[in-house]
């Protein structure tokens, strides 16, 4: 369910504005992106795992919050990154 160190270390890499960066939206939503597909497997056998499920409906807003953000400060940064992730508006 969590993400392993190596798969961070290349979504930063990705998504990365500047070399170590990991606090730019581009990030924090491509690795809550990464977190979110993980648990979505995860439900597709665990269906009664409601633990779990209110943490992803908690990663799905602060996703939410933060692409938000992005739309509102910069616009074309918003558009490439859902495009880059596969997305929907």
């Amino acid at each position: 369910m969590t993400i392993t160190a190596e798969r961070k270390g290349e979504l930063i890499k990705e998504h990365g504005r500047i070399d170590g960066d990991t606090g730019s939206p581009e990030v924090q939503v491509a690795i809550l992106t990464e977190r979110i597909r993980n648990l979505t497997e995860h439900f597709k056998g665990h269906a009664k795992d409601n633990h779990s499920r209110r943490g992803l409906l908690m990663m799905v807003n602060k996703r939410r919050t933060l692409l938000d953000y992005l739309r509102k400060t910069e616009g074309q940064r918003y558009l490439d990154l859902i495009a880059k992730l596969g997305l929907r508006k």
